[in-house]
């Protein structure tokens, strides 16, 4: 999947022009719904079919300062689904310099449009596939990373890594 590319703004910093921390959740969310967008589902066509997906829990870990006028990339990998429950994580990386600046999860429900819980693998089995899909894709590439030693190496980004916000 391409990383999520946004550029930070003004209105997003404190009087010290560094990013406020509440903004890096709507970031999380704009990476979230970027990474539905290229696994083929919007949350927008998701919700017309009756499906909601809560935020249940948000955990931010922030390692370094972002500033304004600055470039972020924001990797977004699905780290668990079980057609119940999902859970994201992110890397919001520098552009400039390819470090981690911080790193956080979002845990989800789904639910119908009266607000019980569903299963996508029992109602929407097509929805359950491309999350699944993406899951096991995640998955492989860890094991991948776990098995090549240079891994330790960050991979420098391309222009073609990248989607826009």
């Amino acid at each position: 999947m391409k990383l999520y590319r946004h550029k930070v703004q003004y209105y997003e910093t404190d009087q010290m022009g560094i990013v406020h921390h509440s903004n890096y959740i709507r970031w999380f969310e704009e990476a979230r719904i970027n990474l539905m967008d290229q696994m083929g589902i919007s949350y927008k066509r998701m919700e017309d079919m009756g499906i909601i997906s809560p935020v249940l829990s948000v955990e931010a870990d922030f390692l370094r300062m972002v500033r304004f006028g600055g470039s972020v990339l924001i990797r977004a990998v699905i780290a668990e689904y079980n057609g119940i429950k999902l859970a994201v994580s992110y890397q919001v990386i520098d552009k400039t310099n390819n470090m981690v600046q911080c790193k956080g999860i979002t845990r989800h429900c789904f639910l119908n449009d009266k607000g019980r819980p569903i299963s996508l693998k029992k109602s929407f089995p097509e929805i359950h596939q491309l999350f699944e899909q993406e899951y096991a894709k995640e998955k492989q590439s860890e094991v991948k990373s776990k098995n090549n030693k240079s891994s330790k190496n960050h991979k420098k980004h391309t222009k073609a890594d990248e989607t826009d916000s």
